[in-house]
């Protein structure tokens, strides 16, 4: 059985060989390297897709480089018919390809009317191409992550204003910040019917909101509020096309578990189990016996020894035993250089735990 399609069967619901090893494109180090190591069959790929095109008449973002303690980054300024706004996001120590955003676009109420003439500005189209090109460069090593972005308060605390900011303006505004999270749902929903249309003339293996949720950054009552009616709503209308929803969800999900039970999800990708978070596979599966789990390999255990590693990977492959439920994934940053140590492992344990069933 191929990557793909041990990876499709898994999100279908269909049997296979084995637990699905999967990382994002490179997240973990370069693909070609770790396949010489652990053999190509054996570890499959996962690519982020942007299914659709945004054009956005009469705004526009230009970027500049800077040099913020040393790090390279750039200043990113946004243009817009209500005026300009900036961000400045620089490489991550350890991680270049990553960027941490130093400072954000929105520090005041009144930058959220900038923000709003972009959003208002927003029009998509589908791409079909964005999606073959990933076929294309996948092959059998994977499949695409085909995503439509977040919900409107995680787009707005990830992408816009810090965490910091947006509570002060949660007390201060809150007819302005639901004006504009209603904004910027409506658009998602809009990205969610142009998937399910696409879906009708090349393979989508699944939609993925990306919302990076962890509990203490949203709390049971802004999740029900802002996250849950989405998605509800994009499942309906996937549903229709016999897709799955997944949403990103990488924290502490134990205070959201009854919400998450309603959200009428297929799947949490990059489920982030203890001894990072606090939840366990067996606790998730539990919770949640019609959602399958991307579950990311716990980062703090890559740092571990071999039979350690080892140890740690059957003891998840066990709780989740005859369910079908699981695909281990490296989805989060691990450790650098440490996937030579770590990948070996979990190879090995999902190869014997595979022979035992």
């Amino acid at each position: 059985m191929t990557n793909r399609e041990r990876m499709t069967r898994f999100v279908k619901g269909q049997p296979t060989d084995r637990v699905p090893f999967v990382q994002y494109d490179h997240i973990g180090g370069p693909n070609q390297d770790i396949w010489k190591v652990v053999g190509r069959q054996n570890m499959g790929i996962s690519v982020w897709t942007l299914p659709h095109q945004v054009k956005t008449p009469g705004c526009s973002v230009s970027s500049e480089p800077i040099v913020h303690n040393g790090y390279t980054g750039y200043r990113d300024t946004l243009h817009t018919p209500m005026g300009d706004l900036f961000q400045e996001r620089v490489s991550v120590p350890a991680l270049p390809k990553v960027m941490s955003i130093k400072k954000h676009y929105v520090h005041n109420p009144e930058d959220y009317r900038i923000v709003m003439a972009y959003l208002q500005a927003m029009c998509f189209e589908t791409d079909r191409s964005a999606v073959q090109r990933v076929w294309d460069y996948v092959g059998d090593d994977g499949i695409p992550h085909v995503w439509i972005g977040r919900t409107p308060y995680q787009e707005l605390w990830v992408d816009w204003v810090s965490m910091e900011d947006l509570s002060f303006h949660l007390v201060d505004i809150p007819d302005l910040l639901d004006e504009i999270m209603h904004m910027m749902g409506e658009n998602l929903l809009k990205k969610a019917v142009l998937v399910a249309e696409l879906s009708d003339t090349i393979e989508i293996p699944y939609v993925v909101i990306g919302d990076n949720i962890t509990a203490p950054l949203i709390g049971p009552d802004r999740f029900a509020r802002y996250c849950v009616p989405y998605y509800q709503q994009v499942a309906e209308i996937l549903h229709a096309k016999k897709l799955e929803l997944l949403v990103h969800m990488d924290g502490d999900l134990q205070s959201l578990r009854q919400l998450i039970a309603i959200s009428k999800l297929g799947g949490i990708d990059s489920f982030s189990p203890q001894p990072d978070n606090d939840m366990t596979v067996a606790e998730a599966l539990r919770y949640w016996p019609g959602i399958k789990l991307l579950m990311n390999f716990p980062s703090s255990v890559h740092l571990l020894g071999e039979q350690e590693i080892y140890a740690k990977t059957r003891e998840m492959l066990a709780e989740a035993d005859g369910t079908g439920a699981l695909q281990i994934q490296i989805s989060e940053n691990p450790p650098p250089g440490r996937w030579a140590v770590s990948y070996p492992q979990i190879i090995r344990a999902i190869e014997d735990h595979a022979r035992v069933l």
